[in-house]
């Protein structure tokens, strides 16, 4: 009988008899009793038959104007299931039943170290020392460990995303992005011997270019920015003294302030406003700064200040920005600046744009903490009985504890994703070592807290918590080490 063209799709074609194709395809044979001649294509393109003509030369057939033949059912069904999911690959991700979605920057690229994530859960595996009371910190230590001259770096920073933000403009137009600060903190006595802390802050802003690692687009195409350790100024080049007034401040013994003998504190109102929703005052959205300070070795600390906005009856909590302040001790706040060689002692803080970031497996696995909190105490009205004594009225407990930290469930880098959950961002990973967390947790407490990591393995936490009635719950401070001994010591 007439020979079949078979391609192979490999070599070319093969010429096969009727026998010789009987033995190698028994399933044709009820095709072949309907068409007396067939052409077979065993390609792996997804099956597409070629029709049965003349050899082009290049190892195809050409098409004939007739009837065009197909065959392979499998690959036919496997077409369908590419061209199925197809669209399922593309779909962007989607979770029914939470809030609305947020979108990153688009200037985010797959090299963007901007990193958010859910909370991590903290487990306590062993209770070392259970809780204690000790004694309640004195106001005039305190106000001696803050008082001086501090010098360091600033940065602002998206609380969506934890990009960082512009925080300032040069005179020809551009964002600048770090800033050097000078903070000149003193205790002074206002009218009736009462003790205030007072804080006077000079700032100059500069860096252009962004985040180390960042891209940027300039003229039109993308490039990577890297800056070295000489491309800004350095501190001792400007003159903080005499420069722009960022702010002043001051703190004295009063309802909302937590403090610490160290120097550290975490400052912010007393009760924030809960009830029932007025919708005739809904331009009223009270806004409160919250400003906690944790201190490394006595001559450095860290400064985070979370700016939050309560509207719909503290329904709605809204971060506006997270500012953060990194400083070290000076000298003493009654020395003349002119009489202190300041290239004596030049600034050892690097900007923020100039470090790498936290990473959550920084901060998993198993800890060793020590924790001083601290709880005030309401009379019978509902008000803090600090406001009627001389000091403040609250308790203070330590304990020491063993504690796991997993990693969080939904990491998420801008620039990998073009979507996510605003509900599950809850941790800010900043530059070094600082994480930033504002969470809602299941019993109604509104968490608000910093932490500050360091190669050492050591990590300060300052945490402020808020009850379903908007007043102050407590203040915890801890110092977590971490744990590079033998899971095996007992140390229970």
């Amino acid at each position: 009988m007439q020979a079949l063209c078979v391609d192979g799709g490999y070599g070319g074609l093969q010429r096969w008899n009727f026998q010789e194709l009987r033995q190698q395809f028994p399933r044709l044979l009820p095709v072949l009793a309907r068409r007396g001649k067939l052409l077979l294509s065993c390609r792996g393109d997804g099956g597409r038959a070629r029709s049965r003509g003349k050899n082009s030369g290049n190892g195809d057939l050409q098409r004939p104007r007739g009837k065009e033949n197909v065959w392979s059912v499998d690959n036919e069904l496997a077409e369908k299931a590419a061209e199925a999911e197809k669209p399922a690959r593309t779909r962007r991700r989607t979770r029914a039943g939470k809030g609305p979605r947020r979108r990153g920057s688009s200037s985010s690229s797959s090299s963007s170290r901007c990193l958010v994530s859910a909370a991590m859960l903290m487990e306590v595996e062993a209770v070392l020392q259970t809780q204690e009371p000790v004694i309640i910190p004195l106001w005039n230590t305190f106000a001696s460990s803050v008082s001086g001259i501090w010098k360091g770096v600033g940065a602002v920073f998206s609380p969506i995303s934890g990009e960082m933000e512009p925080i300032g403009i040069s005179n020809k137009g551009e964002n600048l992005y770090d800033c050097y600060v000078r903070s000149r903190v003193e205790e002074i006595f206002s009218e009736g011997r009462v003790a205030e802390v007072t804080r006077k802050t000079n700032w100059v802003s500069l860096n252009s270019l962004g985040e180390i690692g960042k891209s940027s687009r300039r003229s039109g195409s993308s490039m990577s920015v890297h800056p070295k350790s000489d491309d800004f100024p350095s501190f001792e080049s400007f003159d903080l003294a005499g420069a722009e007034v960022m702010e002043e401040d001051h703190l004295r013994e009063q309802p909302g302030l937590v403090f610490f003998e160290d120097g550290s504190y975490s400052n912010g109102p007393a009760e924030i406003p809960v009830g029932e929703y007025d919708e005739s005052k809904y331009f009223l959205c009270p806004t409160f700064k919250f400003e906690q300070c944790l201190v490394k070795g006595c001559h450095k600390r860290l400064r985070v200040v979370h700016t939050i906005e309560f509207s719909q009856g503290g329904a709605d909590v809204q971060i506006i920005r997270v500012s953060v302040f990194e400083e070290q001790w000076d000298n003493a706040v009654n020395l003349d600046d002119d009489a202190v060689d300041q290239s004596a002692r030049p600034l050892d803080v690097k900007p923020f744009s100039r470090r790498e970031r936290t990473r959550p497996t920084d901060l998993a696995g198993a800890w060793k903490v020590f924790e001083l909190s601290s709880t005030p105490v309401f009379d019978n009205g509902g008000s803090s009985s600090s406001s009627s004594s001389s000091g403040p009225s609250s308790l203070y407990l330590c304990m020491e504890t063993l504690k796991k930290r997993s990693l969080p469930e939904s990491p998420i880098h801008f620039g990998e994703e073009e979507a996510f959950d605003q509900h599950d961002v809850t941790v800010l990973w900043l530059p070094g070592g600082v994480t930033a967390y504002v969470d809602v947790l299941p019993d109604g407490v509104l968490c608000i807290g910093v932490g500050w990591y360091s190669d050492e393995g050591i990590n300060l936490v300052m945490e402020r918590d808020y009850g379903p009635d908007g007043k102050l719950k407590e203040v915890r401070s801890k110092t977590e080490l971490k744990r590079r001994w033998s899971p095996d010591v007992d140390l229970v």
